[in-house]
């Protein structure tokens, strides 16, 4: 059952297995690198519609990443915590949707 610790958002935690959490540390380096590189065309004054092009590519990944991320929750998390009686979760998940939808 669930305490009101594990509720906060600063205290809970979830296990990624190996492949599922590798898979996010690659996506999340990918779009490091690509940041570095946006901020190495500031610096050099590249052009605008380059740099825009390359801030959009930024967009898409992050969009993604949050894709995978989201998808690994709803088929662990959330079925977890629907079986255990947690109905709570479902708000929690549509609150999410809603702010990745903004």
């Amino acid at each position: 059952m669930n305490t009101p610790e594990s509720q906060d958002p600063c205290c809970r935690h979830k296990h990624r297995e190996a492949p599922e959490y590798d898979a996010l540390i690659r996506r999340l380096n990918r779009i490091e690198g690509q940041v570095r590189g946006v901020r190495g065309m500031v610096e050099r004054e590249a052009y605008c519609t380059d740099i825009l092009t390359q801030v959009s590519a930024i967009q898409s990944a992050l969009n993604a990443f949050s894709r995978e991320l989201l998808s690994s929750h709803i088929r662990t998390c959330v079925v977890q915590d629907i079986r255990s009686g947690n109905l709570e979760v479902v708000d929690d998940l549509l609150s999410t949707i809603q702010k990745l939808m903004k």
